[in-house]
C-alpha cells in the first residue's frame, strides 16, 4: 500500500481497520498481492472515513479510491458501493466493492463492543 493522508487535526478518536476480498485472477494486484485490501482510518464518533489506501498497482487508483471513499459515513456501505459501481470501472470494481463491505462489517461489529453478560 502507499503512503496515505492522516486524519485532519480536528477528527474525533479513530481507529484503523481493513477490508479485503479476491480480485479477479488475471489483475495484477492478485499476482503481487494475493488479495484486494483497503486500509481505513475512521471517526468513532462520526463514523466518517478520514483516510483510505488500498493495495491498488497504480497511484492514480489509490487515489481515486480515496476520492470515493474519505469523507463518507463507512455506515452507508450501500451508498459507498453505489458510488463505486458508478465511477471506478477498473478490474477490480467488484473486489473493491467487497472489500468496503468487509471493512463495514468489521466496524459494525467494533461499534457494537463486546455483549452485555449483566445477569
Amino acid at each position: 500500500m502507499s503512503d496515505s493522508a492522516g486524519p485532519s487535526p480536528a477528527a474525533g478518536p479513530t481507529i484503523y481497520l481493513t477490508g479485503e476480498a479476491k480480485s479477479p485472477s488475471n489483475n495484477p494486484i492478485t499476482t503481487q498481492w494475493g488479495l484486494f485490501f483497503i486500509g481505513l482510518v475512521v471517526d468513532t464518533e462520526t463514523h466518517v472515513i478520514r483516510a483510505a489506501d488500498c493495495t491498488a498497482t497504480r497511484s492514480l487508483t489509490v487515489d481515486f479510491v480515496r476520492e470515493l471513499l474519505v469523507g463518507r459515513s463507512l455506515l452507508e456501505d450501500d451508498a459507498l458501493v453505489e458510488s463505486i459501481t458508478d465511477r471506478y470501472h477498473g478490474s477490480s470494481q467488484r473486489a473493491l466493492a467487497a472489500a468496503v463491505r468487509s471493512a463495514a462489517a468489521k466496524y459494525r461489529d467494533l461499534s457494537a463492543g463486546p455483549p452485555d453478560m449483566t445477569p
